[in-house]
């Protein structure tokens, strides 16, 4: 971003504005609502992606989907399968563009041996929760995390449904107060 910066007399010079000056926008591209409800997660960890120059483009777009999306470990290395990213109408003619490709996560060698290790002992799944900006890069939220069952769910809501009571009940106090 430039910034114009007036000099002796007439001459005007561009100026580099310092990150800071940037508004603060929202960086999350894709979000997986429906991850808290289906799984009891256990930890998060980060990963970068490797996109190809369409996805890109078509992700500044806003055309990403993580609803059905999880990863897998698959000879030593991390995959993204079931991402959907839907390209957009002027993405390159010589390139064939499938939107739910499996993509390649990136991760350090020893996060992915740790993960392996979980994902055979106990049961558990990887699952994306967010995609997000990061600087320049594309990042990805999986979460380490353990299906639930429909009794569970059930035990959620009314949890959430109750707290939600209680804000209500200690608002009405204070204002009758």
């Amino acid at each position: 971003m430039l910034a114009c910066v007036a000099g002796f007399g007439d001459n005007v010079r561009m100026a580099k504005k310092s990150g800071k000056d940037k508004a603060s926008g929202d960086r999350t591209i894709a979000l997986n609502r429906r991850a808290r409800h289906e799984y009891h997660i256990e930890q998060r960890y980060e990963a970068g992606i490797a996109l190809q120059g369409w996805e890109l483009k078509a992700i500044r777009a806003g055309r990403a989907n993580i609803g059905d999306a999880y990863a897998v470990i698959l000879e030593g290395e991390l995959f993204l399968v079931g991402a959907q990213i839907t390209p957009l109408i002027s993405a390159s003619t010589h390139v064939l563009a499938d939107d739910r490709r499996t993509r390649k996560l990136l991760m350090h060698r020893q996060e992915i041996d740790t993960l392996a290790g979980q994902l055979q002992r106990g049961g558990y799944t990887l699952i994306p929760t967010a995609m997000y900006w990061k600087g320049n890069k594309v990042k990805v939220e999986l979460a380490l995390a353990r299906g639930k069952r429909a009794h569970d769910k059930r035990e959620a809501i009314r949890e959430r449904d109750w707290a939600r009571e209680k804000q209500r009940l200690m608002r009405r106090h204070g204002r009758n107060a």
